[in-house]
This record gives structure tokens, C-alpha cells and sequence, in this order.
């Protein structure tokens, strides 16, 4: 393995810039026309807390109250700005061990982390799926916050899938065609010179990994699903297909450039939560620069601003065939002709769930982990991303992760 400096360009994030400016302006702008409109009887916001909310501001000084909201709003505005420029100009560049490529897929590799120490550890393989969204290196973000460090260094041979951007004919790819293509003989390399692995899929990489042990069953010596969505209107559903309807608007204008573009994606992240720039940039801007959690927030930031474009087919399967219609929910997902059902895995399971995912709500993962016979089920106290790569990770994730892979027979 040798160090290499990652290049990575900053000054488009946090992207999409243009709507997370446009966003941060619109809340503090807003504010005090919204206190205005409040104490005037803002239609629809009856409830007590409103009632109560009217009458404090009838007991204090209406100027000097909206006085202070504007300062406030500037405040939090400027804070904001700071925090991305910052971050901007952070001097930390992430600085990887580049794991060994032992095959190529197009443009998918499989990358190796030995296992450390004398002797490997009894157990199977391990076998680490992402999401195809966002760059494998959650898994590997910095040398001492990597899960597959983490597993090579407790003696387990670790592989790592990694997708990149979709080139020339790969913007026609399915997801049939990443099973086929790319998943299959990835775990076919593997276990034929390591053995059969426990195949561990995050987020979206986990419904790939379902099908995977729903395809090969004999191939798969255990499957693990890490914040993984199955029933996509377990909540908030209507948000669900709010979402498929606004992408099947994008998709006619984007069949020239046959995928669904990074900023695209995290215009849609956006929506999910559409302040959450705003609130970490105004905290960022408080942290001590040269601090060990500015460091780590520089790491996730410039990983969630380092996506991959999605193939447009794969795009429509997922906005229209899980949001929409929420087929996996429905038991109708299928893939290369084969319905998908998670009864069907043999194989020891293991569901790791989140409990403060605003990405993939408690409800949806859950729903896949019962599904699965005999499934062993843990509820992180962590988030979406927290669950990788937060202080939280080793004792939330990995180390479950590990003990439930030593239960495993090679």
C-alpha cells in the first residue's frame, strides 16, 4: 500500500451551492416578516404553542423584539458563510493508503486490506458493499476512522467494493447489470482464494447485497445490512413519491448526459432536510480549526460533496420502482427476473439500525430486518453517516459487525 494525496475541489460545496445559499438566505431573510405575520394571526399555525408564541410577543416590546431578530438572522447568516469558508480553506486533504486493487469491473475495483497480524483470524472473509451514490471511502475516511482497517487490523481479509462514474456505456446499466457484472464475479474472486465471505452492504449497497444472497445463496456466508431501506413508505410516504414525481419531471432533460448528476442527488438530500447545511456550516464556524472534530467534519464533508452520478436506468429504478411504488415495501422487487424476497436468504443475517437516520427512517430499515429469517437485529444509537465514520461507529458497527462475522462457519 502507498500514501497518496486525494484532490479534491471545494470551492463548489456544499453542493449544490447556488440552493444552499439560496436556502440559508431564505430562512434569515424570512424571519422577520414571519414574526410580523405571527403576532397578525399567521393563518394556519393555530395550535397552543402558537397561541402561546402570540401572546408572549403581545407582553414585550414589538421593536425592540424584531430588532433582535434581525440580528439574529444576520448572525446566523454571516456564521453560516464563515463556516463554508472554512471549511473551504481547511488545510486538511485526505491522505490515502491506497488498498490493493485486486480486480477491475469497467470501472468498479475491488480493492483488498489484508488481514494484519500473524495469523489471519478463524471466520470467513469480509465483503464491503456501499451505497452506489457516494464514494466507498465511508469506509474508509481516515486511517484511524475505517471500518475496513478497523476489520483488517482484528485479522479479517476484508475486500471493498468501489464504484466510480459511470463512463460511455455504463450509463446503461441496471442494476441487473451491476449483479451480473460486477457483484457476481466479485464474490466469485473472493471466495475463490479466501473462501466464501459474510457480504456486509451499507445504505443503499445493502438492497444490492439482498439480491446478491438472494442470487448466489451459496456464495454468501453471511449477509449483514447496515442502514438499509426496504419499505420506502414505512414514512412519510407521501414525501416518498413526492420525490419519484419530481425526478420523472428531470429524467426526459437529462437522457443527453444519461445519468442523474451528483448535484442532482444532493439537491434531493436537500429536500430531506433542507436546513441541515445551514445549521452544520453556522456550527463548523465555531470549532477549533486545528481540533481533532474539525478534522473528521472536513473528512465527511468533502466525502458527501464527492459523489457519483447515477446511470439513468438505475436512477429510474430507484426514484419510480422503490420511492414510488415501493416495490421492495411490497414484495414485488425483482431483479434479472428474480423476486428479491428476503425470506428467501439462508444465509445467518445481521440488520443494523440506526436510530437517528434522517436518510433512512427507522421504520423502512426495520422492515427489511424482519423480513429475514432469524435476523439478528441491533439499533445503533448513531445516524446515517454517524453509524461509519462518527465517534460512535466502533462500538455501534464495527464491533457488533465483527462478533456477529466470528459466529460465522467459513
Amino acid at each position: 500500500m502507498t500514501p497518496r494525496r486525494v484532490t479534491f475541489n471545494r470551492q463548489i460545496s456544499p453542493r449544490p451551492i447556488g440552493l444552499h445559499l439560496w436556502l440559508a438566505a431564505t430562512v434569515t431573510t424570512s424571519s422577520l416578516s414571519g414574526l410580523t405575520a405571527l403576532r397578525n394571526g399567521w393563518p394556519g399555525w393555530k395550535d397552543a404553542d402558537a397561541r402561546a408564541l402570540r401572546a408572549d410577543i403581545k407582553t414585550v416590546d414589538f421593536g425592540e423584539l424584531a430588532a433582535t431578530v434581525r440580528r439574529q438572522s444576520s448572525l446566523d447568516f454571516t456564521r453560516f458563510l464563515q463556516g463554508v469558508t472554512a471549511y473551504r480553506a481547511h488545510p486538511y486533504r485526505r491522505e490515502a493508503v491506497q488498498a490493493e486493487c485486486i480486480a477491475r469491473y469497467g470501472t468498479t475495483r475491488l480493492q483488498r486490506f489484508p488481514a494484519e497480524g500473524s495469523a489471519a483470524r478463524p471466520g470467513p472473509p469480509v465483503l464491503l458493499v456501499p451505497s452506489l451514490i457516494n464514494r466507498a471511502y465511508i469506509l474508509d475516511l481516515l486511517l484511524d476512522v475505517s471500518l475496513a482497517r478497523y476489520l483488517a487490523r482484528a485479522g479479517v481479509e476484508t475486500f471493498l467494493i468501489e464504484w466510480a462514474h459511470p463512463e460511455g456505456a455504463e450509463t446503461d446499466l441496471t442494476i441487473a447489470d451491476l449483479l451480473e457484472a460486477r457483484l457476481k464475479p466479485a464474490i466469485e474472486a473472493v471466495a475463490a482464494q479466501w473462501g466464501r465471505p459474510a457480504v456486509a452492504g451499507y445504505c443503499m449497497g445493502g438492497l444490492l447485497a439482498l439480491a446478491l444472497a438472494v442470487h448466489l445463496p451459496q456464495a454468501v456466508a453471511g449477509l449483514a445490512v447496515l442502514a438499509t431501506p426496504w419499505d420506502f413508505h414505512a414514512e412519510r410516504p407521501e414525501q416518498a413519491r413526492a420525490l419519484a414525481a419530481l425526478t420523472r419531471t428531470w429524467f426526459p432533460a437529462l437522457e443527453t448526459l444519461g445519468c442523474l448528476p451528483v448535484d442532482a442527488l444532493q439537491a434531493l438530500f436537500a429536500i430531506n432536510d433542507p436546513l441541515a447545511a445551514f445549521r452544520k456550516f453556522q456550527a463548523f464556524a465555531q470549532i477549533d480549526p486545528e481540533s481533532d472534530d474539525a478534522r473528521r467534519f472536513v473528512a465527511l464533508e468533502d466525502w458527501l460533496n464527492d459523489g457519483i452520478a447515477l446511470p439513468l436506468p438505475i436512477a429510474r429504478q430507484t426514484m419510480e420502482d422503490w420511492y414510488g411504488e415501493n416495490l421492495t415495501g411490497r414484495g414485488e422487487w425483482s431483479v434479472g427476473g428474480r423476486r428479491i424476497d428476503p425470506g428467501m436468504v439462508t444465509a445467518p443475517a445481521l440488520a443494523i439500525i440506526p436510530d437517528q437516520d434522517r436518510i433512512v427512517p427507522q421504520g423502512s430499515a426495520m422492515a427489511l430486518a424482519r423480513h429475514l429469517p432469524e435476523a439478528e437485529i441491533r439499533v445503533a444509537r448513531t445516524g446515517h453517516i454517524g453509524m461509519m465514520a462518527g465517534r460512535r461507529a466502533e462500538r455501534e458497527t464495527w464491533q457488533p459487525l465483527l462478533i456477529w462475522r466470528d459466529s460465522l462457519d467459513d
